[in-house]
Parts: structure tokens; C-alpha cells; sequence
């Protein structure tokens, strides 16, 4: 193409797109509904049909190849935000399902009961480092209910005894449980 040809050809390119720039804005606006977009996607059609410009035909319109060009970029377009909203959507739900566990979870959680078995198992250990007599009386005196001269009674022990392995016992259980004792005299 002549230098004078492509100049001319520039002319009928700027006459055609100042002419039908609003249709076309308005073509591209009713699928994308977005004024920003539609003309994101005009531009770039016009330059597509100006770069395939040597094979435009000069007894066809460009009107059905411009179309065709904002039809497919719009297309391609939609198709990228359908992409978009499929995985934002596939998050959210990854989102909504964790929280729903969080706050099952939260629900059911017993502060209480937690705090409780934590302290019997502590117990448990602390009792089994217990010589065995201390562990014997211990658990008469605090599980059993039994009264001290009750408990020396039964084991043949002087009531001194019991009460020295009670607070034998007891030490131990407040050097286990030194971490606890804070929030349980809260």
C-alpha cells in the first residue's frame, strides 16, 4: 500500500470510528456492563481491525467485522470474569465451611471440662510419683471421704501418720500443680 493509500485508508478508519464509536460503545456495554470495560474492549477492537487492514475488502463494511471483533474480545472477556467469580466463589465457600467448623468447635468447647481434665491428669501423674503409702491415704482421705482417725484406723497407722502423708501428699500436688493454682485461686 502507497503511502497516499494508507493515509486516505487512515482518514475512512477515523470518519467510520467517530461515526459508529457510540453504537458500537453501546453493543459492547449491553454484555459487559461496565462503561470502563466496553471501551477497554472497543479500543482494542479498533485496533485489531486496524491492524488487519490489508484485508479488508473495499466493497464490504466494517461493520460486521468490528462486531465480530468486540462480539469475541467481550466473549473472551466474560468468559475470564465467569473464571473469576467460579474460583471467588470456590474460596468462599472453603471460607464459609472453616468458619462454620470455628464456630461449631467454639460451641461445643467447655472451658471447664478442659480445665478440669487437665488438672485430673496432672493429679494422676502427681499421684503415681507418690510413694505408695502417701498415694494409699491420700486417695482414702479425698476420694473415699474417709475421716483421718478412720483412715488409721484401717491401714493400723497412728493418726500422726496419715495427717504427715495428707500433707506430704499435698505438697506434692502444689508443686504439680503450681501453673493452676494461680487461675483456680482466682
Amino acid at each position: 500500500m502507497l503511502a497516499s493509500e494508507n493515509l486516505h485508508t487512515m482518514d475512512l478508519f477515523s470518519r467510520f470510528f467517530r461515526e459508529n464509536q457510540e453504537k458500537f460503545l453501546a453493543f459492547a456495554y449491553s454484555y459487559i456492563r461496565s462503561w470502563a470495560e466496553a471501551e477497554d474492549i472497543l479500543m482494542e477492537s479498533m485496533i485489531s481491525l486496524w491492524e488487519c487492514r490489508e484485508r479488508w475488502e473495499e466493497d464490504k463494511s466494517l461493520h460486521p467485522l468490528l462486531l465480530t471483533i468486540i462480539k469475541n474480545k467481550a466473549l473472551n472477556y466474560l468468559e475470564r470474569e465467569q473464571t473469576r467469580l467460579r474460583i471467588e466463589e470456590d474460596l468462599n465457600s472453603h471460607r464459609q465451611r472453616e468458619l462454620n467448623f470455628r464456630i461449631a468447635t467454639l460451641k461445643d468447647c467447655e472451658p471447664d471440662k478442659i480445665f478440669s481434665t487437665e488438672i485430673q491428669h496432672i493429679v494422676n501423674k502427681a499421684l503415681e510419683k507418690m510413694p505408695s503409702q502417701s498415694r494409699e491415704i491420700f486417695m482414702l482421705s479425698r476420694y473415699s471421704n474417709l475421716p483421718n482417725k478412720r483412715i488409721a484406723e484401717q491401714l493400723n497407722v497412728s493418726l500422726k501418720t496419715v495427717e504427715f502423708h495428707i500433707t506430704k501428699a499435698l505438697r506434692i500436688l502444689r508443686v504439680e500443680l503450681k501453673d493452676y493454682l494461680a487461675s483456680i485461686l482466682l
